[in-house]
């Protein structure tokens, strides 16, 4: 199944900028088991129009629970305000090769 993720980010006032720059790197880090697990396959920064940016992701998982475990792992998990949206197939998506093509 595929997944579009989108989250924003929110640090928590008070955090030292130190705790802020450790976890940012972490998250960068992180990201990169599931790129290679094939699980995480595109990220994309939004500009919301609030000013602040929010960041839209592809996933692809076995299921709801494995995307959830997924996540939880992100070392700025916590931090995050997440929305799920599971993708299923449609029948005219030109990126899927038709018979006789």
């Amino acid at each position: 199944m595929e997944f579009l993720v989108e989250f924003e980010i929110t640090t928590p006032r008070g955090t030292p900028e130190t705790e802020v720059e450790a976890r940012e790197n972490a998250e960068a880090m992180a990201a990169a088991a599931p790129v290679e697990q094939g699980h995480l396959l595109r990220v994309w920064k939004l500009a919301a129009p609030n000013g602040r940016a929010s960041v839209l992701s592809l996933y692809r998982a076995d299921s709801s629970a494995q995307l959830d475990g997924l996540l939880e792992a992100l070392p700025l998990y916590e931090w995050m305000q997440i929305t799920i949206t599971p993708l299923e197939p449609h029948p005219n998506d030109p990126s899927v090769e038709r018979p006789g093509s």
